[in-house]
Order: structure tokens, then sequence, then C-alpha cells
């Protein structure tokens, strides 16, 4: 399953434990259709530490294995 999402515009946060992003947009592509955005399925305000981490969330949200799950960073 193919997710596009944008980062949150500003500076990265300072976390206890490193530089984290925000999500501000998350849409999911599925097979045959446009896209669909899923941004209210998932905790804004969550800091994510990388894309990787981002990936295993939205792979348990949708009961996925990690490695069916494509995470594509749009501007």
């Amino acid at each position: 399953m193919m997710f596009e999402y944008t980062r949150r515009s500003g500076a990265p946060t300072v976390f206890n434990d490193g530089i984290t992003f925000h999500v501000d947009q998350i849409s999911r592509h599925g097979e045959g259709s446009g896209p669909i955005d899923i941004s209210h399925l998932i905790d804004r305000s969550y800091g994510y530490h990388s894309s990787r981490e981002l990936r295993w969330h939205l792979a348990e949200r949708f009961g996925l294995r990690p490695n069916a799950v494509a995470l594509r960073e749009v501007h």
C-alpha cells in the first residue's frame, strides 16, 4: 500500500532523544483509485524520528507487514 506524506512546515522539533518531525498531511493510494486523505487516522502531533518509524506506525494501523507499506515524502 502506498502512502504519501507532507511534513509540517517549520523547524524540526528537538525531543529528549533527538530531532523529530510532524506529519501535516498523509494520503493513501489504493489500486484503481485516487489519493485518499487519511490524516485524521494518525496523531499529527506525534513527533516521528524517521520515515521508517512512520512506516511501522502505518503498518500497525492498517494491519499490514511493514515491508508491504511504501512511503514517499512530497513537498
